[in-house]
């Protein structure tokens, strides 16, 4: 059985104001729909059947748009983060009675044409309490911050790079429940931060993709997809 997937919703979207100040990130048009829309669609191609939206910023609109997930196929329910953001981490610590023992979790701004189920299968594989999907970036879509040897993740940061990290955090991560075992309920806590402590307690798998990873978080991002998507609608019949 495929686990669910939970989609980080809630920031604010700072950079890309002034598009987000009337509404979240997940809502930006892309091609006549938002970019959630798409994000879905993607999803339920690779396998996937239930999602759990991380909502926090502006999360009515978000809601109003997918609603129960059924005009995608799939299942959608939604974890609010309250009156404070919680950050990355924090947000899936919220929502993990809606997310089982094992799931995925994937930015709201990261379109990521990979095959989900061999992630699920090398996460499985490894026995470790998460994997970090990551892409031979070298610097090219934005600055590469994981060092990867051999099939093993050795050093992890976005603050601190080095010379030997030609990877990137490709933005798709698998978790065991237990993984956020030491995270209070409401606390706020990056993800960045989590992968670190499990990595640290060699609890963090590694999975190289070759597919690379589109965003919206970006101006140029956003404009990169823009024209992708819209290429893509010309070549259908």
């Amino acid at each position: 059985m495929t686990p669910p997937v939970a989609i980080l919703a809630g920031g604010l979207a700072t950079r890309l104001r002034p598009i987000t100040e009337t509404i979240p990130k997940s809502m930006v048009d892309v091609c006549g729909e938002p970019f959630v829309a798409h994000q879905l669609r993607l999803l339920r191609s690779r396998g996937i059947s239930d999602v759990v939206l991380c909502v926090g910023y502006r999360a009515e609109q978000i809601e109003q748009a997918v609603g129960t997930g059924s005009a995608f196929g799939l299942r959608v329910h939604y974890a609010l983060d309250g009156e404070q953001l919680l950050g990355t981490g924090g947000a899936v610590r919220r929502a993990l009675g809606m997310l089982g023992d094992e799931f995925f979790v994937l930015y709201g701004d990261s379109y990521l044409p990979c095959d989900y189920q061999a992630v699920l299968s090398s996460f499985r594989a490894s026995g470790k309490l998460a994997l970090m999907t990551i892409y031979r970036n070298e610097g090219q879509y934005d600055t590469s911050n994981v060092q990867y040897d051999a099939g093993t993740i050795r050093r992890y940061d976005k603050s601190e790079r080095s010379p030997a990290m030609h990877h990137i955090d490709y933005g798709l991560g698998v978790f065991r429940r237990e993984a956020f075992a030491d995270v209070p309920e409401g606390a706020g806590l990056d993800l960045a931060k989590l992968y670190q402590t499990l990595l640290a307690k060699g609890q963090l798998a590694g999975y190289e993709v070759a597919e690379r990873f589109h965003e919206i978080g970006s101006v140029a991002g956003l404009q990169e997809f823009r024209a992708l998507m819209e290429t893509r609608r010309a070549a259908k019949p």
